[in-house]
């Protein structure tokens, strides 16, 4: 299930729920401890040098709880607990030059001004160039706003404890957090108690969230019982992003996938593509009779395909009987309004770029409050799914909470990726999942290809869109 993403003030609420129940701190941090190991085993190689810094409160007690996990590393640990008296020892200890730094100095409960002695601190940390692992917070960031308090430890990975922080999510705080990750496993109640005045939180979509979908297949089953995609995609000069689409509808494994490219590109796309049908696109003409979803977008940047393909885009957002996924180029043609009534979900894939043509701003502006830009887009285009891809890829819809995934890295900032992904969620939603499904598939198509790029990312090589097609549909379980 996916988590809440809390305030602090909730975090403590769980907290002291968890304990009035019976729950012992102590065993909560030493879970914390195995977990933080583990977390550490996944990005530090065998031998690697980990200096620890630990504070005086309870995140300090957390990243001591993992030091007798850690045979396979050379560890130093220094207790902080005066920065200044400490600053020197701090510095030699980076001067021997950590792998990684393992930041338990301040958790959540820091919610006063740091003293220049711990900003000095903070900025030898920083300015040694070693990695840094930051336990629950990165010391010094303000968990409910993402701002320093003065100044904070710049991390390029965070495992905060339980659920996420609202803080760790904004604009302000994604420079010092790095990647985030959940412990979620360490041992406080399953039931996080609700706050009056704080309503539903947005959610954290995570590896759980994925498995299962879609799910199995009767043994029985034929390729009509999963549907059949059609994909218009490919013109001049834009042709691979066809073939990248289909390659991740392909991945999705509907029954069948056609793709529709303008006729000067339906040879170069034909000759890559083995397992989905080619054929080009005839003003006028039709989609296959019995397409169960369409995706459009993908490399229609030619003026050719404007002049063709615009007014027909419009007419099956609001008249296409099964789900619509329009993505890139395609997605300057919608106009606003509301979709003829009875038909599939609609759903846009923009990134932050195409977000802010659609709401007639700038890049700025929507990255400044990507929630808002998103419940904009939905609104305007009469309520429709959005998909608005960046770090930690949003995933909803006007009037909902919105899902925030939990997978992906700066990796997949290459030309194609989005590609991959519309291709990919046509081919789910092809499936033709249930209405109370048609959430999850989203967010299980986001996730997905978020965590096969990690999974490509930990190979060890430089990878490509066309990898990423390749190796997209793995159990998420065998992806970090």
């Amino acid at each position: 299930m996916a988590l809440p993403i809390l305030s602090v003030a909730r975090m403590r609420s769980w907290e002291s729920a968890s304990w009035a129940a019976g729950t012992r701190e102590a065993d909560v941090i030493a879970r914390v401890g195995v977990v933080l190991a583990a977390a550490l085993r996944r990005h530090a190689r065998p031998g690697d040098r980990l200096l620890f810094l630990a504070g005086k409160g309870h995140n300090g007690d957390d990243v001591r709880a993992a030091l007798p996990h850690l045979a396979a590393f050379a560890v130093e640990s220094i207790d902080v607990a005066d920065p200044a008296a400490q600053r020197q020892a701090v510095a030699a200890a980076l001067g021997r030059k950590p792998d990684w730094v393992v930041d338990g100095l301040f958790g959540i409960g820091l919610n006063r001004p740091l003293s220049e002695a711990w900003r000095a601190l903070f900025g030898t940390v920083d300015a040694s160039g070693a990695r840094v692992l930051a336990m629950d917070v990165p010391s010094g960031l303000d968990a409910d706003t993402g701002n320093t308090w003065g100044a904070a430890i710049r991390a390029d990975v965070t495992l905060t404890v339980g659920a996420p922080k609202r803080g760790l999510l904004a604009p302000a705080a994604v420079g010092r957090v790095g990647r985030l990750e959940i412990a979620a496993d360490v041992g406080l109640n399953p039931t996080i108690p609700a706050l009056p005045g704080e309503g539903v939180p947005d959610t954290w979509t995570e590896a759980s969230d994925a498995e299962g979908f879609p799910g199995r297949r009767r043994v029985d089953a034929h390729k009509g019982d999963f549907g059949h995609v059609a994909i218009v995609a490919g013109s001049v000069g834009y042709h691979g992003a066809a073939v990248l689409a289909a390659g991740g509808a392909l991945r999705a494994r509907p029954g069948l996938v056609t793709v529709i490219t303008m006729r000067d590109t339906c040879l170069p796309v034909a000759a890559q593509l083995a397992s989905a049908m080619v054929q080009p696109w005839v003003p006028g003409g039709a989609l296959p009779a019995k397409a169960t979803s369409l995706v459009v977008g993908p490399g229609l940047a030619h003026p050719d395909a404007v002049a063709t393909l615009r007014d027909a885009t419009r007419a099956w957002w609001q008249g296409f009987a099964g789900p619509v996924v329009v993505d890139a180029s395609a997605l300057d043609w919608l106009e606003p309004g509301v979709p003829a009534a009875g038909v599939g979900p609609r759903i846009v894939t923009p990134h932050p770029g195409e977000a802010a043509r659609l709401l007639g701003t700038d890049v700025a502006t929507v990255r400044a409050d990507r929630p808002a830009a998103l419940r904009a887009i939905s609104a305007r285009l009469g309520g429709c799914w959005v998909v608005l891809k960046g770090h930690h890829t949003l995933v909803g819809r006007a009037g909902d909470p919105i899902g925030w995934n939990g997978s992906g890295n700066p990796g997949l900032a290459q030309g194609g990726t989005g590609d991959v992904l519309a291709g990919y969620l046509g081919g789910l939603l092809a499936q033709t999942p249930a209405p109370a499904d048609v959430p999850r598939a989203i967010r299980a198509a986001v996730w997905h290809h978020g965590a096969t790029a990690d999974a490509l990312e930990h190979g060890g090589r430089a990878w490509t869109s066309e990898d990423l097609a390749d190796a997209l549909g793995a159990d998420p379980r065998g992806a970090r």
